[in-house]
């Protein structure tokens, strides 16, 4: 059985087709998945999704993408983490992809709500959910700074280096890889694959978004994270059930979810 460690099947065209999101997942053999928080104002529809099915939890963050959003202050997001579907802090990090116009320099809102993010996964005790883009070295650098290995977490949909990888394996986190993967020009991230330790990798979709092969272009759902995880267990020469069974065993233990009966 396969666990979808980050999706967002509150977004349009997903939320809106739910019957066949699950349906589609058992039918894949994915028995669980994990809804992302990207900022404040959607929340409610994250929690709702997660409230309503047992096999979906939440987190609650803010993206660093998302400038326009609403704030989140530590004491919020520390407040919103007491939902008992909540098993994470985020998603979080820096993304410097498109700074329109702007230097590295004039985003500290960015490093600032990451800070804030770190500093409620310390008092909640609930694990991280990063995301970094074009942005590696002070990613690293301000989750060292405030001590993010201490709740630790995972490094969502990672498409850098093994140099990276290693860094961040360092810092208490584990590494999860999304249907990039299977892209023929991914050869970064398939070495990531093959050398992340099995019991610090998880899988994911990041669904709608980044669908696998056969499925690249299309939109993307939780189930296809089966693709994900059968593609890096031929990239590891294990089995598909070896693979299946260590990165669902990381989901439950790094999210601090009960395993189910």
């Amino acid at each position: 059985m396969f666990v979808d460690s980050h999706c967002h099947i509150n977004f349009e065209g997903l939320a809106d087709r739910m019957p066949d999101v699950l349906a589609n997942m058992r039918e894949l053999d994915v028995t669980h998945a994990l809804c992302v928080s990207v900022d404040l104002e959607t929340l409610p529809s994250v929690l709702a999704i997660a409230e309503q099915h047992d096999n979906v939890f939440a987190s609650v963050g803010v993206h660093p993408d998302h400038e326009e959003a609403k704030e989140p202050s530590v004491a919020e997001l520390v407040e919103l983490a007491k939902h008992p579907k909540v098993c994470a802090i985020g998603e979080t990090g820096l993304d410097y992809y498109r700074l329109e116009g702007r230097s590295i320099e004039d985003m500290e809102w960015q490093r600032e709500r990451f800070r804030t993010h770190i500093r409620a996964a310390h008092q909640t005790g609930k694990p991280l959910i990063i995301h970094t883009r074009s942005s590696a070295d002070d990613t690293l650098r301000i989750m060292k700074e405030e001590r993010a290995d201490v709740p630790g977490g995972v490094m969502h949909c990672f498409t850098e280096t093994w140099d990276v990888a290693k860094a961040a394996l360092a810092q208490n986190f584990h590494i999860s890889l999304s249907g990039i993967v299977t892209f023929k020009k991914a050869t970064d991230v398939q070495d990531v694959a093959r050398r992340v330790p099995l019991e610090r990798l998880l899988i994911e979709t990041d669904s709608p978004y980044l669908a696998p092969v056969p499925y690249r272009g299309k939109p993307n759902e939780p189930a296809y994270v089966s693709y994900v995880g059968r593609f890096i267990a031929q990239l590891r020469d294990v089995t598909d059930e070896a693979l299946a069974q260590a990165t669902t065993d990381n989901f439950f233990r790094l999210f601090k979810i009960p395993r189910p009966v």
